[in-house]
Protein backbone atom coordinates (compact mmCIF):
# COMPACT_ATOMS: atom_id res chain seq x y z
CA UNK A 1 0.00 0.00 0.00
CA UNK A 2 1.63 3.70 -0.53
CA UNK A 3 2.59 5.49 2.23
CA UNK A 4 -0.03 7.62 3.62
CA UNK A 5 1.16 11.31 3.47
CA UNK A 6 0.12 13.49 6.48
CA UNK A 7 2.41 16.66 5.25
CA UNK A 8 0.07 17.92 3.42
CA UNK A 9 -4.03 17.73 3.48
CA UNK A 10 -6.13 15.61 2.07
CA UNK A 11 -9.81 16.15 1.05
CA UNK A 12 -11.11 12.93 2.72
CA UNK A 13 -9.67 13.76 6.15
CA UNK A 14 -10.31 17.04 6.00
CA UNK A 15 -14.03 16.10 4.80
CA UNK A 16 -13.64 13.66 8.31
CA UNK A 17 -12.52 16.69 10.41
CA UNK A 18 -15.97 18.61 9.46
CA UNK A 19 -18.21 15.96 9.68
CA UNK A 20 -16.51 15.45 13.40
CA UNK A 21 -14.67 12.20 12.74
CA UNK A 22 -11.31 11.19 14.09
CA UNK A 23 -9.60 10.16 10.95
CA UNK A 24 -7.28 12.95 10.35
CA UNK A 25 -4.23 14.44 11.08
CA UNK A 26 -3.44 17.79 12.66
CA UNK A 27 -2.75 18.95 8.92
CA UNK A 28 -5.64 18.16 8.37
CA UNK A 29 -7.67 19.80 11.30
CA UNK A 30 -5.43 23.33 10.18
CA UNK A 31 -7.04 23.18 6.74
CA UNK A 32 -10.34 22.53 7.33
CA UNK A 33 -10.47 25.10 10.39
CA UNK A 34 -8.84 27.84 8.52
CA UNK A 35 -11.45 26.98 5.79
CA UNK A 36 -14.38 27.08 8.45
CA UNK A 37 -13.09 30.40 9.56
CA UNK A 38 -13.67 31.75 6.28
CA UNK A 39 -17.53 29.55 4.89
CA UNK A 40 -18.73 28.75 9.01
CA UNK A 41 -21.49 26.79 6.71
CA UNK A 42 -18.60 23.94 5.24
CA UNK A 43 -19.59 21.94 8.32
CA UNK A 44 -23.68 22.14 7.20
CA UNK A 45 -22.54 21.48 3.32
CA UNK A 46 -20.97 18.25 4.79
CA UNK A 47 -23.62 16.88 6.53
CA UNK A 48 -26.11 18.12 3.56
CA UNK A 49 -23.91 16.08 1.54
CA UNK A 50 -23.70 12.76 3.50
CA UNK A 51 -27.90 13.06 4.36
CA UNK A 52 -28.48 13.97 0.08
CA UNK A 53 -26.39 10.21 -0.02
CA UNK A 54 -28.76 8.81 2.04
CA UNK A 55 -31.89 9.75 0.57
CA UNK A 56 -30.57 9.07 -2.89
CA UNK A 57 -29.76 5.67 -1.80
CA UNK A 58 -32.72 4.93 0.11
CA UNK A 59 -34.81 5.85 -3.05
CA UNK A 60 -32.74 3.96 -5.33
CA UNK A 61 -32.79 0.93 -3.23
CA UNK A 62 -36.29 1.33 -2.24
CA UNK A 63 -38.66 2.93 -4.96
CA UNK A 64 -36.48 2.05 -8.00
CA UNK A 65 -35.48 -1.56 -6.84
CA UNK A 66 -31.61 -1.00 -7.76
CA UNK A 67 -30.27 -3.55 -5.97
CA UNK A 68 -26.20 -3.04 -7.24
CA UNK A 69 -24.16 0.43 -6.21
CA UNK A 70 -21.29 2.01 -7.47
CA UNK A 71 -19.92 4.49 -5.20
CA UNK A 72 -16.90 6.45 -6.96
CA UNK A 73 -15.14 8.41 -4.68
CA UNK A 74 -15.81 6.87 -1.80
CA UNK A 75 -14.31 8.87 1.00
CA UNK A 76 -13.91 7.69 4.76
CA UNK A 77 -16.13 5.13 6.44
CA UNK A 78 -18.32 7.27 8.72
CA UNK A 79 -22.20 6.97 9.67
CA UNK A 80 -24.58 5.70 7.23
CA UNK A 81 -22.01 4.49 4.43
CA UNK A 82 -23.67 3.23 0.79
CA UNK A 83 -23.69 -0.29 1.76
CA UNK A 84 -25.38 0.32 5.22
CA UNK A 85 -28.22 2.39 4.01
CA UNK A 86 -29.11 0.24 0.90
CA UNK A 87 -28.49 -2.97 2.66
CA UNK A 88 -31.48 -1.86 5.41
CA UNK A 89 -33.55 -1.74 2.64
CA UNK A 90 -32.56 -4.92 0.78
CA UNK A 91 -29.89 -7.03 2.32
CA UNK A 92 -28.91 -9.17 -0.98
CA UNK A 93 -27.28 -5.58 -2.27
CA UNK A 94 -24.16 -5.58 -3.69
CA UNK A 95 -21.48 -2.32 -3.30
CA UNK A 96 -18.72 -1.59 -5.10
CA UNK A 97 -16.87 1.27 -3.23
CA UNK A 98 -14.32 3.32 -5.77
CA UNK A 99 -11.15 5.49 -4.11
CA UNK A 100 -7.71 6.17 -4.20
CA UNK A 101 -6.27 7.07 -0.98
CA UNK A 102 -4.15 4.56 1.02
CA UNK A 103 -5.77 5.76 4.37
CA UNK A 104 -9.01 5.76 2.71
CA UNK A 105 -8.18 2.07 1.38
CA UNK A 106 -7.13 0.62 5.21
CA UNK A 107 -10.50 1.72 6.72
CA UNK A 108 -12.80 0.38 3.76
CA UNK A 109 -11.08 -2.72 4.00
CA UNK A 110 -11.65 -3.05 7.91
CA UNK A 111 -14.92 -1.14 8.37
CA UNK A 112 -16.93 -1.49 4.74
CA UNK A 113 -18.30 -5.26 5.98
CA UNK A 114 -21.51 -6.77 3.58
CA UNK A 115 -24.59 -8.35 5.21
CA UNK A 116 -24.22 -11.82 4.30
CA UNK A 117 -27.18 -12.00 1.68
CA UNK A 118 -25.03 -8.92 -0.43
CA UNK A 119 -21.51 -8.06 -1.22
CA UNK A 120 -19.04 -5.04 -0.70
CA UNK A 121 -15.81 -4.79 -2.62
CA UNK A 122 -13.21 -1.38 -2.87
CA UNK A 123 -11.53 -0.72 -5.92
CA UNK A 124 -8.24 0.72 -5.49
CA UNK A 125 -8.60 3.46 -8.20
CA UNK A 126 -8.39 6.59 -9.69
CA UNK A 127 -11.79 7.92 -11.22
CA UNK A 128 -9.54 9.20 -14.16
CA UNK A 129 -9.34 5.69 -15.73
CA UNK A 130 -13.16 4.86 -16.07
CA UNK A 131 -13.02 1.57 -17.94
CA UNK A 132 -10.26 0.17 -15.14
CA UNK A 133 -13.27 0.78 -12.72
CA UNK A 134 -15.57 -1.15 -14.75
CA UNK A 135 -13.27 -4.35 -15.17
CA UNK A 136 -12.89 -4.46 -11.52
CA UNK A 137 -16.30 -3.21 -10.74
CA UNK A 138 -17.55 -6.62 -12.50
CA UNK A 139 -15.62 -8.95 -10.30
CA UNK A 140 -18.76 -8.03 -7.89
CA UNK A 141 -21.44 -6.29 -10.20
CA UNK A 142 -23.33 -7.85 -12.65
CA UNK A 143 -23.23 -5.04 -15.15
CA UNK A 144 -25.96 -6.30 -17.79
CA UNK A 145 -28.32 -5.70 -14.38
CA UNK A 146 -28.98 -1.81 -12.83
CA UNK A 147 -26.27 -0.54 -11.59
CA UNK A 148 -26.33 3.31 -9.30
CA UNK A 149 -23.67 5.51 -9.85
CA UNK A 150 -23.51 7.88 -6.82
CA UNK A 151 -20.29 10.70 -7.57
CA UNK A 152 -21.11 12.81 -4.32
CA UNK A 153 -18.63 15.94 -4.37
CA UNK A 154 -15.61 14.02 -6.25
CA UNK A 155 -15.55 15.88 -9.59
CA UNK A 156 -14.75 18.97 -8.23
CA UNK A 157 -11.00 17.30 -8.59
CA UNK A 158 -10.65 17.30 -11.91
CA UNK A 159 -9.89 20.48 -13.26
CA UNK A 160 -10.78 20.43 -17.22
CA UNK A 161 -14.68 20.06 -17.23
CA UNK A 162 -14.96 18.01 -20.58
CA UNK A 163 -12.94 15.58 -18.83
CA UNK A 164 -15.00 15.51 -16.32
CA UNK A 165 -18.38 15.25 -17.90
CA UNK A 166 -16.13 12.13 -20.13
CA UNK A 167 -15.45 10.23 -16.71
CA UNK A 168 -19.60 10.60 -16.02
CA UNK A 169 -20.37 9.63 -19.85
CA UNK A 170 -18.00 6.64 -19.63
CA UNK A 171 -19.04 5.30 -16.51
CA UNK A 172 -22.68 5.82 -17.48
CA UNK A 173 -21.98 4.07 -20.83
CA UNK A 174 -20.72 1.04 -19.72
CA UNK A 175 -24.04 0.28 -17.57
CA UNK A 176 -27.22 -0.87 -18.86
CA UNK A 177 -30.37 0.95 -19.40
CA UNK A 178 -32.13 1.55 -16.08
CA UNK A 179 -29.42 2.50 -14.31
CA UNK A 180 -29.32 5.45 -12.66
CA UNK A 181 -26.32 8.76 -11.44
CA UNK A 182 -26.47 10.56 -8.25
CA UNK A 183 -24.66 13.04 -8.52
CA UNK A 184 -23.55 16.04 -6.13
CA UNK A 185 -21.41 18.78 -7.05
CA UNK A 186 -20.17 22.28 -5.54
CA UNK A 187 -21.58 25.88 -6.58
CA UNK A 188 -20.50 29.31 -5.03
CA UNK A 189 -22.39 29.98 -1.97
CA UNK A 190 -21.04 33.62 -2.04
CA UNK A 191 -17.64 35.65 -1.56
CA UNK A 192 -17.16 34.19 1.27
CA UNK A 193 -16.77 30.59 0.05
CA UNK A 194 -14.87 31.57 -2.98
CA UNK A 195 -12.29 33.06 -0.77
CA UNK A 196 -12.46 29.70 1.20
CA UNK A 197 -11.72 27.91 -1.55
CA UNK A 198 -8.59 30.24 -2.96
CA UNK A 199 -7.45 29.65 0.68
CA UNK A 200 -7.51 25.63 0.47
CA UNK A 201 -5.50 26.14 -2.38
CA UNK A 202 -2.48 27.54 -0.72
CA UNK A 203 -2.33 25.18 1.35
CA UNK A 204 -0.52 22.59 -0.93
CA UNK A 205 -3.89 19.75 -0.77
CA UNK A 206 -5.57 18.94 -4.34
CA UNK A 207 -7.57 22.23 -5.26
CA UNK A 208 -11.46 21.73 -5.55
CA UNK A 209 -13.25 23.57 -8.07
CA UNK A 210 -16.54 25.52 -7.52
CA UNK A 211 -18.78 25.18 -11.28
CA UNK A 212 -21.33 26.30 -12.54
CA UNK A 213 -24.88 25.22 -12.34
CA UNK A 214 -25.10 24.97 -15.85
CA UNK A 215 -21.66 22.97 -15.73
CA UNK A 216 -23.34 20.74 -13.28
CA UNK A 217 -26.24 20.16 -15.26
CA UNK A 218 -24.19 19.00 -18.16
CA UNK A 219 -23.20 15.97 -16.39
CA UNK A 220 -26.89 15.12 -16.84
CA UNK A 221 -26.62 14.96 -20.16
CA UNK A 222 -28.36 12.17 -22.07
CA UNK A 223 -29.80 10.67 -18.43
CA UNK A 224 -33.88 11.66 -17.51
CA UNK A 225 -33.67 13.57 -14.45
CA UNK A 226 -36.18 12.47 -11.82
CA UNK A 227 -37.81 14.97 -9.66
CA UNK A 228 -37.52 17.59 -8.35
CA UNK A 229 -34.73 17.38 -10.41
CA UNK A 230 -31.31 18.89 -10.21
CA UNK A 231 -31.39 21.23 -6.71
CA UNK A 232 -29.69 22.61 -3.78
CA UNK A 233 -29.16 19.42 -2.18
CA UNK A 234 -31.21 20.33 1.09
CA UNK A 235 -34.14 20.37 -1.14
CA UNK A 236 -33.96 17.24 -3.04
CA UNK A 237 -36.89 14.92 -1.48
CA UNK A 238 -36.03 16.62 2.00
CA UNK A 239 -36.86 14.45 5.35
CA UNK A 240 -36.82 16.31 8.56
CA UNK A 241 -33.52 15.42 10.79
CA UNK A 242 -32.09 17.30 13.78
CA UNK A 243 -28.91 17.86 12.25
CA UNK A 244 -29.43 18.62 8.72
CA UNK A 245 -29.30 21.95 6.92
CA UNK A 246 -32.44 24.10 6.62
CA UNK A 247 -33.66 23.84 3.09
CA UNK A 248 -32.47 28.16 3.22
CA UNK A 249 -28.66 27.26 4.28
CA UNK A 250 -26.17 28.71 1.93
CA UNK A 251 -25.16 24.65 1.18
CA UNK A 252 -23.74 26.02 -2.23
CA UNK A 253 -24.32 22.16 -3.67
CA UNK A 254 -26.26 20.77 -6.43
CA UNK A 255 -27.66 17.82 -6.89
CA UNK A 256 -29.39 15.37 -8.37
CA UNK A 257 -30.56 11.46 -9.45
CA UNK A 258 -31.38 10.83 -13.18
CA UNK A 259 -32.14 7.39 -14.91
CA UNK A 260 -30.43 6.19 -18.15
CA UNK A 261 -33.04 5.10 -20.51
CA UNK A 262 -33.06 2.92 -23.95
Amino acid sequence: MDEIDTSVPHSARVWNYWLGGKDNYPVDREAGEQYRQVFPSIVEVARAARHFLARSVRYLAGEVGIRQFLDVGTGLPTVDNTHEIAQRVAPECRIVYVDNDPLVLAHARALLTSAPEGATDYIDADMRDPAAIIRAAARTLDLSRPVALTMIGVLGHVQEYEEARSIVRRLMDALPPGSHLALADSVSAGEDHIRAHDRYKETGAVPYLLRSAEEIAGFFDGLDLVEPGLVPIVRWRPEPTPFDAPATARVGTLGGVARKTP
